[in-house]
């Protein structure tokens, strides 16, 4: 992530998605500067800018690891490489915990049933393979969807399909007293030549407050109020709910709460600019081959875990490790964990699919190695039946109105009709169809058999000026 003395030259908050460093992310569960000027929000996590409040959720969506705890930590296995940056309920749970209102929330896959607020007919004809889970309403994050109907932030940002996608949804009241709220939500295209990978947006902000990230009171608050909810281990478990179970399922914090964060920062909310550098900067002149990412502890994270009494869950997990506890999880067999992968070996999850962005192939995804499903790529959607119903929340409105300030395309701002998706879908079968046969390529073993976990970058001059889609 970072290696110099370079600085970034503006203010970025940023969050996981699937192909990130996990190993770095994790040093920073509760967010943190991965380089000067950059900062990452945390598995999940809150902050001000300016009076704008920041809100989002890492990593990507997959039901056989959403109930489990944070147990990764390098060098991580076959499993663990991709499990270490899947969304787990507990981040889910804490941001359902917040009352005031957020003004933007950012998560890497969309939020399922988004699509149906924008312009589909467009989305369709950009991504054909995206039709099977757009109809049977099977793409993106379930726990995405319900932080959106929850939190009802004035802006949504995503990423992870590689495509431009704007959306319009207008929630529903709950009382004739509540004032109606309705979120833009704007997914933007892979940054390479001649693609739709920018848009600036402007939001109200109080131009008069300070130019320094804050922390956000009501969010210290409810991580002090659920730090006993940390789980370390791979054993599933669910959040408190009002079930007759649990002694309190309601962890949102008091007036009084917030009151007490305030003191104890002494009405100082500013982030402190405490990078420091947890690896060596990578010199060309010395490369070091096949070298494994070791468990660190970032002093960013010692620091916020002390200041406000919380766990450090990298800590506990490596207490965990030099007792031996855990030691078993760790080397379960393989078989074993093959079936966890798929999650046949499971309770059955929250949601009623495990389908999180592409159970189709994506011609711009980069794949790990035998991923086994990771993305989906071999798992068929899970059509409407009444075994199967739509995953589609109630509370969704019917009403699908751009804003002129996100419109995906000038010509067809309103979504199309059922019978206007199986014309544009005719000259499309064709392409569906060598989409679906083309084989799927992948990095196998080395010369020597070896399976190591390598990346596959298909398009190798990816940044040539001449764009790949043409």
């Amino acid at each position: 992530y970072y290696c110099g003395e370079k600085k970034a030259p503006v203010l970025t908050v940023c969050i996981g998605g699937n192909h990130e460093a996990s190993n770095h992310l994790q040093e920073l569960p509760y967010g943190g500067w991965v380089a000067p000027n950059i900062y990452y929000l945390g598995y999940a996590g809150v902050v001000r800018f300016r009076g704008v409040r920041i809100g989002g959720i890492s990593g990507i969506f997959k039901s056989h690891d959403y109930r489990k705890g944070h147990f990764e930590c390098p060098p991580y296995n076959q499993q663990t490489i991709r499990s270490a940056y899947h969304v787990r309920n507990i981040e889910v749970f804490k941001l359902k915990q917040l009352k005031r209102p957020i003004d933007i929330f950012m998560s890497h896959d969309w939020p399922r049933s988004i699509y149906h607020y924008g312009n589909k007919k467009q989305l369709l004809k950009m991504k054909s393979f995206f039709r099977q889970e757009v109809e049977s309403n099977t793409l993106g994050s379930p726990a995405a969807s319900e932080l959106l109907h929850h939190l009802k932030p004035a802006y949504w940002f995503s990423a992870h399909l590689h495509v431009k996608f704007a959306a319009f949804m207008q929630h529903q009241t709950n009382s004739k007293e509540e004032l109606p709220k309705a979120t833009k939500f704007l997914a933007l295209d892979k940054c390479l030549p001649h693609r739709d990978f920018l848009q600036i947006v402007d939001i109200e902000h109080d131009p008069s407050a300070g130019d320094s990230l804050e922390y956000d009171a009501e969010w210290i608050a409810v991580l002090k109020a659920t730090n006993s909810l940390v789980n370390v281990t791979q054993s599933s478990w669910n959040m408190p709910e009002k079930n007759g179970l649990h002694a309190r399922w309601d962890y949102s914090v008091t007036e009084e709460a917030i009151k007490e964060v305030l003191e104890e920062l002494n009405h100082n909310l500013q982030i402190p600019c405490n990078f420091t550098l947890s690896a060596a900067c990578y010199d060309p002149s010395k490369p070091q081959k096949n070298m494994q990412p070791v468990h660190t502890i970032n002093p960013q994270t010692t620091e916020f875990c002390a200041q406000f009494g919380l766990t450090d869950i990298n800590a506990r997990i490596q207490q965990a490790k030099e007792e031996g506890s855990v030691r078993g999880e760790y080397e379960e067999d393989e078989e074993e964990e093959e079936m966890d992968s798929t999650g046949s070996a499971e309770e059955p999850s929250d949601y009623n699919t495990d389908n999180s962005g592409l159970s189709s192939i994506n011609p711009d995804e980069i794949l790990l190695d035998e991923e086994g499903g990771d993305e989906d790529l071999s798992t068929c959607s899970v059509d409407p039946s009444p075994d199967h119903p739509p995953d589609f929340p109630a509370s969704f409105s019917d009403i699908r109105i751009m804003p002129d300030s996100m419109v995906v395309s000038s010509d067809d701002a309103m979504d199309s009709t059922n019978e206007e998706l199986e014309r544009s879908g005719e000259s499309k079968q064709v392409e569906e169809k060598s989409l679906n046969e083309r084989p799927l390529k992948r990095v196998g073993g080395n010369e020597n058999g070896n399976s190591g976990i390598k990346i596959k970058r298909r398009n190798q001059a990816i940044y040539a000026t001449e764009d790949e889609d043409k």
